[in-house]
C-alpha cells in the first residue's frame, strides 16, 4: 500500500514546506487541501513530480454543500454557490490526478433534514457529472456524529449510501475515515468496500480533548490499525492517508519535517 499525509496535519506550513517534508520522510503521496495550495498549479505539479508525490485525496476549499460551522471554515452561506464552487475546485484539482477528490454533507443548521438532504442530493449530483466530465472519482464523506452540529449531517455508512442511491449515483463513492467511523467499526465499511475511493487514518485520544481532536495511529485508541488490518484482510490495497486534525498546543504546534517523520513512522507499523 501507498503511504501518503494530508496537509491538513501541518496546517501552519506552508504547500512548499509540506513537499519537502512528506518527501523526506518517505511518504509515497500527498493529500491536498485546495486552501493551501498557491494559485500557480502548474508549478505546484512540478514540484510534487520533483519530489515523487502523487496525489492522494483532495479536499476542495468549500467541501461540503451546507455550510460549515467550524470558525473559519464556514464559506458562503448559499447552497447554490457552495455547489459551483465544488465544481470549480473539481475542475481545478482535476490535473493533479488526485486517486479521489472527496466531499462532505455539511450540517442541517436552521435547515429540516428533507430540505437539506434535497440539497445534498442535487449537490451531489452535480460534483458527479463535473468530476465524471474530468475523468475524477469523487468520494463522499460521513463525519463523526459528534460534529453532526458543525460538519455533516451525514454520519454513517448506511445513511451515506442511502443518499447516494436516491441520487442514483452509483459511481460515486464512500470516503472511510477510522477516526470518523470508529463506533460503527471496519466490519461496516468493509461490507461496502466496493465503494470505498478513500481511507483516511487517525486514532482517538485517550484522554478527553474537543470533538475533533485527533492523535497518529497508534497513540490513541487503536481504531486505525483495525481498519488496516480488515482492510487488508478483505483484499483492498488502496493508499493508507494519515490526516490530523489537531490543536495549536498539540500535532498542529510541530514543524513540518517532524510531523511528517512522525506521521510516516506511525503509519509505516501498520503493516
Amino acid at each position: 500500500m501507498k503511504l501518503s499525509l494530508s496537509t491538513i496535519s501541518t496546517v501552519n506550513a506552508s504547500f512548499g514546506d509540506d513537499v519537502s517534508a512528506y518527501a523526506a520522510a518517505g511518504f509515497d503521496a500527498i493529500g491536498l487541501w485546495e486552501m493551501k495550495l498557491p494559485d500557480d498549479d502548474a508549478a505546484n505539479r512540478v514540484a510534487l513530480r520533483a519530489a515523487g508525490l502523487t496525489v492522494s485525496n483532495c479536499i476542495p476549499t468549500v467541501p461540503s454543500f451546507l455550510q460549515l460551522g467550524i470558525p473559519g471554515l464556514e464559506g458562503p452561506a448559499d447552497p447554490e454557490e457552495r455547489i459551483a464552487a465544488i465544481c470549480a475546485s473539481i475542475r481545478r484539482l482535476a490535473p493533479y490526478e488526485p486517486e479521489s477528490i472527496v466531499v462532505l454533507s455539511g450540517p442541517l443548521g436552521e435547515r429540516g433534514e428533507d430540505e437539506a438532504r434535497a440539497i445534498l442530493v442535487d449537490g451531489l449530483q452535480r460534483a458527479a457529472a463535473a468530476a465524471r466530465e474530468e475523468g475524477m472519482s469523487l468520494g463522499f464523506e460521513p463525519i463523526h456524529p459528534a460534529q453532526s452540529d458543525s460538519t455533516a449531517f451525514i454520519c454513517s455508512v448506511a445513511d451515506a449510501l442511502a443518499v447516494l442511491e436516491d441520487a442514483g449515483l452509483s459511481d460515486v463513492g464512500l470516503t472511510a475515515d477510522s477516526y470518523n467511523l470508529a463506533a460503527e467499526g471496519p466490519d461496516a465499511v468493509v461490507a461496502a468496500l466496493d465503494r470505498v475511493t478513500a481511507l483516511h487514518l487517525a486514532d482517538r485520544p485517550t484522554q478527553a480533548s474537543g470533538p475533533d481532536a485527533r492523535v497518529l495511529p497508534g497513540e490513541g485508541y487503536g481504531d486505525a490499525a483495525a481498519f488496516v488490518a480488515a482492510f487488508r484482510a478483505a483484499g483492498w490495497d488502496g493508499t493508507l492517508d494519515v490526516e490530523i486534525f489537531s490543536t495549536p498546543d498539540a500535532f498542529w504546534s510541530l514543524p513540518a519535517d517532524e510531523a511528517a517523520r512522525r506521521a510516516f513512522a506511525a503509519v509505516s507499523r501498520l503493516g
